[in-house]
């Protein structure tokens, strides 16, 4: 615990938490204060200025990141038939209906991402949205995981497509955006991409100030504050 202390230290002494950095300033910082000793997971945290409590304000989609997220993405859907054999040709981690509903149930989430055909929300919503909603990972139409178009969207989220949505206490927008191992121009690409979608879904009815704060991060390191309003353009 020690040593983690002393490393962390060392790391936020690299970041003044007062600035607000540029996006190549604050990626080239998160770049040097990388140090751990295995392929860190960079976030970013955007806070927007809306109410979650209000339906159209409820921000959720998703974005296809340039360079993926460095991270293999395992999908599982739920189909039958035709759509089953489509799933398993696209390369679905696992395909099923109530015998796959029942493994979840028993406690197996190995998996990051569900898509599942329109005729079987039916199914699996009773037993499952307890479980997978607040884990972000029941099939949704909005986001585009309630589909008949299974092949098309699983190759999307292995190719780095990711969800967004805003939570609901803190108004905050939470992504994985790539690996500290990626190239700096990769992490900003990526960023920048995220950013742009969610300028663009912003609600006709958000009053004030939208994009209140912006920062990325590493795993094992300290948050990076960048300036907002290189985003707002």
């Amino acid at each position: 615990m020690k040593q983690n202390g002393k490393r962390y230290r060392e790391i936020a002494n690299l970041i003044d938490r007062s600035q607000l950095y540029s996006l190549d300033e604050g990626v080239q910082l998160l770049k040097q204060s990388s140090k751990a000793k295995f392929d860190e997971t960079v976030d970013l945290a955007a806070r927007l200025g809306v109410d979650p409590r209000h339906a159209d304000q409820n921000i959720r989609g998703t974005v296809a990141l340039p360079h993926g997220t460095g991270k293999q993405i395992r999908v599982i859907v739920f189909a039958q038939g035709d759509k089953a054999r489509e799933a398993e040709e696209a390369g679905a981690d696992a395909v099923g209906t109530d015998d796959l509903v029942d493994k979840i149930v028993e406690g197996w989430l190995d998996f990051d991402a569900t898509v599942a055909t329109p005729d079987l929300m039916r199914t699996i919503m009773p037993k499952l949205g307890r479980i997978l909603g607040p884990r972000g990972l029941m099939p949704n139409a909005k986001t585009g995981t309630v589909t008949m178009e299974i092949a098309e969207t699983i190759n999307s989220i292995k190719a780095g497509q990711i969800e967004y949505r805003v939570e609901k206490e803190s108004g905050v927008v939470h992504v994985p955006i790539g690996k500290t191992s990626f190239e700096a121009n990769q992490i900003k690409e990526n960023l920048q991409t995220v950013m742009d979608a969610l300028m663009r879904a912003r609600p006709a009815s958000a009053k004030g100030r939208y994009l209140r704060s912006v920062a990325v991060s590493s795993t094992m390191g300290a948050g990076i504050r960048l300036d907002p309003v290189q985003f707002s353009g």
